[in-house]
């Protein structure tokens, strides 16, 4: 049976939603998340494609007692730093998730989604007090009643990190159909040596990233914010 063009088009316009409708919510609702539907969202997820079948993700899942503990553990580590600078030294990044020099047009897209973002909460170049109390809403999961910790061995390459992506993304869209938004951060990675004992994680295992899953806070000035993209028809080449 065939199918028509526009018939096509109908049947992906759910998937489409989910995609564009996924953002970075940096406030959310108290309101928990069902214990199910977080299940629900892995188990979906673990369909993501991983090279040769591995599966190479492992999610330890922070709700509660636990959440906060490790957000005051974090926060507190968080503020020492910014006391005393040499004491990031002891809180490194175990891969590099950056460039270690940025060059154009990444370092431009990077300075317009910051300032764009600190514009929009009012935040100014030299508001170092504002700059690190809107950094640490990281460390907080931007008030997300669940925090979800994600890891990988260490015996693994770097395609699994590719593989990673696609499971990450599937949570997150995943997450759309159920009302729910997610923000996906690499800022804890810096602070994995306070994370993986706290979730229990083994000493073959490396984080990967954190995200923030809940109910966003729709009345919340920094959920207005969606950052831009470059056209289709400015990254792809199509090839004679």
């Amino acid at each position: 049976m065939s199918t028509s063009p526009e018939n096509t088009i109908q049947s992906v316009n759910p998937v489409d939603l989910a995609i564009t409708s996924r953002m970075s919510a940096r406030a959310f609702l108290p309101q928990a998340v069902d214990r199910q539907i977080i299940m629900h969202l892995l188990e979906v997820a673990s369909r993501a494609p991983s090279g040769a079948n591995t599966q190479p993700w492992k999610v330890y899942v922070l709700q509660g007692a636990s959440r906060d503990a490790l957000v005051s553990q974090v926060c507190t580590a968080h503020d020492a730093i910014r006391a005393n600078p040499e004491l990031g030294a002891q809180y490194k990044e175990e891969y590099e998730y950056y460039p270690e020099k940025w060059v154009s047009p990444y370092i431009d897209r990077r300075r317009e989604n910051g300032w764009g973002l600190y514009g929009l909460l009012g935040i100014g170049k030299g508001d170092k007090d504002k700059m690190h109390a809107q950094h640490q809403r990281n460390y907080r999961f931007f008030d997300a009643p669940v925090g979800l910790m994600f890891t990988i061995d260490r015996v693994l390459n770097r395609g699994s990190l590719l593989d990673y992506g696609m499971f990450l993304q599937s949570i997150m869209v995943a997450a759309r159909g159920h009302g729910l938004q997610t923000c996906p951060q690499a800022a804890w990675n810096g602070f994995a040596k306070i994370i993986l004992p706290h979730i229990g994680a083994s000493a073959d295992e490396m984080l990967v990233c954190g995200m923030a899953l809940g109910y966003a806070d729709e009345s919340a000035l920094v959920n207005t914010f969606h950052t831009p993209r470059v056209s289709a028809e400015d990254f792809s080449s199509w090839v004679k």
